[in-house]
């Protein structure tokens, strides 16, 4: 049952007064709720300050300013001149400039003689000061409203600041006290007003105080990192209480495994599978993320946890983006298993009909380890037995949802979700917190370093012979564009580029993107990786999960589009052999200074965690690595390039709470119990196994 307290909250916005059947379709719009708490989260981006100005003297131009004044004279409009409204103070002369306004209007609301207050911004013209069009005229014994500070509101077409603020404050007036969810000592030390008081500041402020502003703003944003964490550490007391399957540390397996690679394994991959094959071996379900750079090792990794799962009788299921990947990567994990006899089976949506049948009967009978496969996994038809573990490939292509459709194939499987794309360790904790996290920040001693050049597409002519010169020594080149046809990317489309490309170097020359069926996408990466054509012209599709060794040239059209993070991941697909490779970037000048920084920064490193934190810099975090991706967490009030930090107070607060009190049942849970509901829709996409309650 909800606390009566919250029935404010959870009314409908139609409550409200002056909120009918016409505005409340537009506010549910802009709010994206259609409930009080959606509007009351809706919270102003900044204020004007509207307190009055002791002279016109000294009023400053090009600002909003607040006088008291005298009315001299009106001028009427007369053709396609304005309206003129003369006014004074004791000293100095001003103008009102109004266009197409009603004589009647003019009339009542500027009296010769009368003294008004107005508001608006402060101009220069023609030698003398004017406002045009003033946001605020009222008179001053104070009939009309002119508030010293307002709010400023995110709006949309049919919806004012003035009526946000109007309903704002009918639903304040409707809220009942609360008891307070956050420590009192560290309330204390941050300053921070109670929940309803932040509420009352942010959106009807008594006084311009910018620093009790910012605190109203960061109790909120607290409050919300708060409810997160809270949900988090209940769904993972509800995941160790479900017991999951028992595997133990196989080392026989794993020795025969180890000793039959080329190389051997790094001091991160070794560690990170450590933190793997202990949970495996504990008895709640494992959920770790393997964070890895491009070419750091991960696969070894989820292949040595697939020999723990299988030495224990259990079956593996790998998840891939695309049907491309999933039968790459089942070609390399049977490749790493081969040598403890385990076999491994590619299942996509291409696999139908008695082929279909064969693989679910191997998986049945205990004939397949491991299963490396696509969204065709999800299918309703699609039973897998004895699933032990799941391992999620390029986990920011999935959403929670995903997950748990196939986490749910087997009751309570451990789940190993790896990621090539390195985020900052400052933002590790807000995406991953319903995970336990390993990095793997070291290459293996055969994964080459990608030199990395930048030029102008002004040469390109040049990069085509360089790139024909390339492929007639029996190299491979991978040519980037960032969108498929003219409309898009004008000559830097990929159609355009791959007819070109092919008449420079005079051979079969790939073309991939998004908008091709699969199998033909298919069908000419399989040319590519064949060496049947030596070029491929390709979209971002790419980006991830193809493997061709002998690629050693990747040319990137219009660099200066990409993100940093996705540049990274474009690079990876060369360097994967045993010869040089290179990168070029081309950029269609003139370039900016910040695009040139960005793009010198790739030019220096190729360490993907130095340039997940430079693009994370530079960007912030709503465009960085991918962010807004599915699964990423949304916040309303939250920002993560600012506020990471009190995610992790956040984490250690709720801890303090459940340990105390998991039931959420004492007077502090109670009331941490009610912002966590406050702020559900937000943690929605955080819960990872659906443990959490609704």
């Amino acid at each position: 049952m909800r606390d009566p307290v919250l029935y404010p909250f959870y009314a409908d916005i139609s409550s409200l007064p002056g909120v009918g059947p016409k505005i409340r379709p537009l506010l549910v719009r802009l709010l994206g709720g259609e409930r009080v708490l959606d509007l009351l989260l809706h919270l102003p981006t900044g204020w004007i300050d509207r307190r009055l100005r002791s002279s016109i003297a000294e009023a400053p131009l090009g600002e909003v300013v607040t006088l008291r004044v005298f009315v001299n004279e009106v001028k009427p409009s007369r053709g396609k001149w304005p309206s003129r409204i003369g006014v004074s103070d004791a000293n100095d002369e001003l103008s009102l400039v109004y266009f197409r306004a009603q004589p009647q209007w003019l009339q009542k609301t500027f009296r010769p003689g009368s003294e008004i207050l107005v508001s608006g911004l402060l101009q220069e013209h023609e030698g003398g000061r004017q406002i045009l069009h003033p946001d605020h005229v009222a008179p001053v014994d104070g009939s009309g409203h002119l508030p010293e500070i307002e709010p400023i509101y995110p709006l949309t077409a049919g919806v004012t600041s003035r009526m946000v603020s109007r309903f704002v404050a009918a639903a304040l007036a409707r809220l009942q006290p609360m008891d307070e969810w956050i420590d009192p000592h560290l309330r204390r030390e941050r300053g921070w007003p109670g929940f309803l008081e932040a509420l009352s500041h942010l959106h009807q402020p008594a006084t311009f105080d910018p620093q009790l502003r910012d605190l109203s703003r960061e109790r909120l944003a607290y409050d919300e990192a708060l409810a997160r964490e809270i949900a988090i550490a209940r769904a993972r007391m509800g995941r160790l209480r479900r017991p999951a399957p028992f595997l133990p540390r196989a080392l026989g397996v794993e020795r025969l495994i180890v000793e039959a690679l080329p190389y051997r394994p790094t001091r991160a991959q070794t560690s990170a599978f450590g933190d793997v094959s202990a949970d495996l071996a504990s008895l709640a379900p494992m959920r770790r993320l393997i964070q890895g750079d491009v070419g750091s090792g991960k696969t070894l990794i989820a292949a040595l946890a697939a020999a723990q799962a299988a030495a224990a009788g259990y079956l593996t299921v790998v998840m891939s983006p695309t049907e491309v990947l999933a039968r790459q990567q089942a070609d390399a994990y049977s490749r790493i298993l081969a040598p403890a006899g385990f076999r491994c089976a590619a299942f996509t949506g291409r696999d139908r009909g008695a082929a279909r049948e064969d693989l679910l009967r191997r998986v049945r009978a205990g004939d397949l380890q491991l299963l490396s496969g696509t969204q065709a996994l999800f299918q309703s038809g699609v039973d897998l037995p004895g699933l032990g573990l799941v391992v999620i490939d390029e986990q920011h292509r999935f959403g929670v949802a995903d997950r748990v459709r196939l986490s749910g194939k087997g009751g309570s499987p451990h789940m190993l979700v790896m990621s090539a794309t390195p985020i900052p360790r400052t933002l590790a904790l807000a995406l991953h917190g319903d995970l336990d996290v390993s990095i793997v920040a070291e290459k293996p001693a055969n994964r080459q370093d990608v030199s990395t050049a930048v030029a102008p597409d002004t040469r390109i002519d040049e990069v085509m012979a360089a790139v024909g010169r390339a492929t007639d020594r029996g190299e491979r080149a991978f040519w980037i564009c960032p969108a498929v046809d003219s409309e898009e990317a004008g000559d830097a489309s990929a159609a355009l580029r791959c007819e070109r490309l092919a008449g420079v170097i005079g051979q079969s020359v790939g073309l991939v993107h998004g908008r091709m069926p699969p199998a033909e996408r298919d069908a000419a990466l399989e040319r590519f990786r064949s060496g049947e054509s030596r070029a491929l012209v390709a979209t971002t599709v790419i980006e991830v999960g193809v493997d061709v060794p002998e690629a050693t040239i990747i040319v990137i059209e219009r660099a200066e589009k990409f993100g940093l993070a996705q540049l990274h991941q474009l690079r990876g697909r060369v360097g994967r052999g045993d010869k040089a490779s290179s990168c070029l970037l081309l950029y269609h000048p003139p370039l900016s200074e910040a695009g040139r920084e960005r793009l010198d920064i790739l030019r220096r490193s190729n360490d993907g965690f130095e340039i997940a934190e430079a693009d994370f810099r530079l960007r912030g975090a709503g465009d960085v690595l991918g962010l807004r991706q599915s699964g990423a967490p949304e916040f309303r009030i939250l920002n993560l390039a600012n506020d990471v930090r009190l995610l992790e107070i956040a984490r250690k607060d709720a801890a303090s709470i459940l340990n105390g009190d998991p039931e959420l049942a004492g007077a502090r849970g109670r009331a941490a119990a009610h912002v966590r509901e406050l702020f559900a829709p937000a943690i929605a996409t955080v819960i990872a196994d659906g443990s959490e309650e609704a």
